[in-house]
């Protein structure tokens, strides 16, 4: 269903006023393919990986005594940290775990099932239902 003039004066009235406000946020928001941000967020974390490798390696190679065992413990966790991160931005990039009624299966007849997903997609499929008119 296409927007009215008014609402899609409203909508370039604000898309402007985001733009001037946070040009950074706005563009980042832009992007059409939200696969995007999943993938520069399992970069980040196989960065931090190697990066908490290299924290491990080096408590291990010091010789400080305490100091030793924080820093190996510090880059343990850290790997660990981004292994979560990246599983959980891959399964996301992938859609494995979503419902597959809300998700990507057309409509049958009309009716969606309500979504399970969290706040944003709760919203969203509210904002679709009023758009449709139900």
């Amino acid at each position: 269903m296409p927007l009215s003039e008014h609402e899609q004066r409203l909508l370039d009235q604000i898309e402007r006023a985001l733009y001037a406000e946070d040009p950074k946020f706005a563009h980042a928001v832009r992007a059409k393919d939200p696969q995007v941000h999943y993938k520069r967020r399992i970069v980040k974390a196989v960065l931090g990986f190697v990066l908490g490798v290299v924290v491990l390696m080096t408590g291990l190679v010091i010789n400080a005594g305490t100091a030793t065992i924080v820093v190996s413990v510090a880059g343990f966790l850290l790997m660990v940290l981004c292994c979560v991160w990246g599983l959980t931005s891959w399964k996301r990039m992938a859609g494995i775990g979503t419902d597959p009624d809300s998700a990507a299966r057309p409509r049958l007849g009309g009716v969606r099932r309500p979504a399970r997903g969290g706040f944003m997609e709760r919203l969203e499929e509210r904002w679709r239902r009023r758009m449709e008119g139900q």
